[in-house]
């Protein structure tokens, strides 16, 4: 055990001299934007004065290249116009799943269907009165499966902004075929989802346990914290600027803070919770027109552009017998021995960072390697950290849960990091593998607060790769999930899809590769889970230790 302790600490202190000259530029900059955000607010030991701002939840970017970047990618979320919400609402005019249609649109001079080619679909709206919708916004998600090969692939939707859309699907297996399209939420309900964002970032309430002596109290905190006559606490983090505020005890300092909490939280939507019904307009599916499948031939021999045409079908990869098949980039090797993982990671460390859909993969790692021993940290088993080794193989094994708004019921504050600042001390290489998975926790905030984060992150990763040009970064997207009321107004899909497409676009230019969550819960047939089930936790493991050892390096 003593070795360990040294390894470690000689494995960050390494680090630390060669970072001084950029940590003393980040300081610097934080500081001048902790300046600039409340200028006339700040006051001594950390403390903020009582406020009136109408404007709590948004904060200066930290450069005018991130101020730019953050503008463009808000507008490249832009989302047909959906319905205005007055007290005239009624759900009679709101789509219905049900009454709409799906169409399989034929091929030219009824041409049969061949693999490598592609498959388009028709959808239609009508709202619960049978009239046609004349305009776009809903949430709709599709895909093409075969329930006896375990096939599965999602679907691009279009929306044509006058009540239809197409869902375009590329056709990867021979044999049926079968669409599924599904309404996620109608555009009403987007709309309610839009509004929350930006009038009830804080529906989701944090709090914060001080304490000294025999004397505790819990306060309420949030990186959108309303104003109140009472003065708040400043929690906005040093190194990279991410704000975090608590409204201060009134008998006890703000450094007297011990305890991160996620507190019970009810939402109250009123009328428009009949929007967000599981068994009448969200994640209902829109039924076929006429047939809902169609047999696919085997490739056309004839096609010399098949291969390009599969490359180019706009998707990551699709199921087929259960297992994933990634349609370009590096091929998915499926590992289904302990000794065929635990060779591809001889040598190596790992380092996972992010929320709990994380927390899963080291869970994985550790239940399906008997070779990995856990060392007990004596953590909270929600919140870690965690870490693991396997000393004969040299395989290192870690777990750290990102910062705050962290939702997990209590974390000690020695343990609350944000994953840039955990970036910045690791000292990457040919053997060093981190993994980043940060998105259902920002879910009720404004588009803005996840961007910034990614921001820094993607700083961190940029450092990283700088130094230590051979290191792996490997990131895994958002996911579906399973929705009830609560859940669509907190975490809904509407908001993951968005925080997917934000995170793509942020790490477009960086050298890191992709594990798809996004398409590998959509194309498989098991139900949305916020948690993946194990077919397709050990799916996307798969992609995982692929990119690690990637088939013309694997040693077999």
């Amino acid at each position: 055990m003593l070795i360990v302790v040294i390894v470690v600490t000689a494995f960050l202190t390494r680090s630390v001299e060669a970072q001084k000259n950029w940590r003393r530029e980040i300081l610097q900059t934080t500081l001048r934007v902790h300046k600039n955000i409340r200028s006339s607010l700040f006051l001594q030991n950390n403390v903020i004065a009582p406020q009136e701002d109408n404007h709590f939840c948004h904060f200066p970017p930290v450069s005018p290249e991130d101020a730019l970047e953050q503008r463009l990618l808000q507008e490249s979320l832009a989302w047909p116009e959906t319905p205005s919400l007055s007290a005239e609402f009624s759900l009679l005019k709101t789509t219905c799943p049900r009454r709409s249609t799906f169409t399989i649109l034929p091929k030219d001079a009824g041409e049969p269907w061949h693999v490598g080619g592609q498959l388009e679909v028709l959808i239609k709206v009508y709202d619960f009165r049978g009239i046609r919708r004349k305009t776009g916004g809903d949430f709709i998600i599709a895909r093409l499966h075969n329930p006896f090969l375990l096939a599965g692939v999602v679907g691009q939707i279009t929306d044509h902004h006058d009540g239809s859309y197409s869902a375009v699907f590329p056709l990867l297996w021979s044999g049926n075929a079968t669409v599924e399209v599904t309404l996620i939420h109608p555009s009403d309900g987007v709309s309610v989802l839009r509004k929350l964002n930006e009038e009830s970032p804080d529906r989701i309430k944090f709090a914060s346990v001080f304490q000294k002596d025999r004397l505790s109290v819990r306060t309420t905190c949030n990186v959108c914290l309303r104003p109140t006559k009472r003065p708040m606490c400043n929690f906005t983090d040093v190194q990279t600027g991410e704000p975090w505020f608590c409204y201060k005890p009134r008998k006890l300092p703000c450094d007297t803070r011990v305890v991160h909490s996620k507190r019970s939280s009810a939402v109250n939507v009123g009328q428009y919770e009949r929007l967000f019904h599981n068994k009448t307009n969200m994640k209902i599916p829109i039924p076929p027109s006429g047939p809902g499948s169609v047999n696919v031939l085997p490739v056309d021999k004839d096609d010399p552009e098949v291969k390009n045409k599969i490359r180019s079908s706009g998707v990551a990869g699709y199921y087929y017998r259960d297992l994933w098949h990634a349609v370009s980039g590096s091929t998915v090797q499926h590992f289904s021995t302990p000794d065929e993982i635990s060779s591809c990671l001889q040598g190596k460390e790992l380092h996972l960072y992010g929320d709990s859909t994380i927390r899963q993969w080291y869970e994985h790692l550790n239940e399906s390697l008997p070779d990995l021993k856990e060392f007990d940290l004596h953590s909270l088993k929600q919140v870690g950290p965690f870490m693991a080794f396997d000393y004969e193989r040299n395989i290192y094994v870690n777990f750290q849960c990102h910062g705050p708004p962290i939702r997990f019921a209590q974390v000690p504050v020695p343990q609350l990091s944000y994953i840039a600042n955990k970036l910045d001390t690791v000292v990457g290489g040919a053997n060093t593998v981190v993994v980043i998975g940060i998105w259902s926790h920002f879910s009720t905030f404004p588009v803005e607060i996840y961007i910034r984060r990614l921001q820094s992150i993607r700083k961190a990763v940029v450092r990283l790769l700088a130094r230590a040009p051979a290191t792996l970064v490997v990131i895994r997207t958002s996911n579906l999930k399973q929705l009830s009321v609560f859940e669509a107004v907190t975490n809904s899909d509407f908001y993951s899809m968005e925080r997917d497409r934000i995170l793509r676009a942020v790490f477009k230019d960086v050298n890191v590769r992709w594990v798809d969550a996004w398409e590998m819960t959509l194309a498989h047939y098991l139900p949305h889970e916020l948690h993946p089930q194990t077919p397709i936790v050990r799916n996307m493991i798969d992609v995982l230790l692929s990119h690690i050892c990637p088939l013309k390096r694997r040693k077999i």
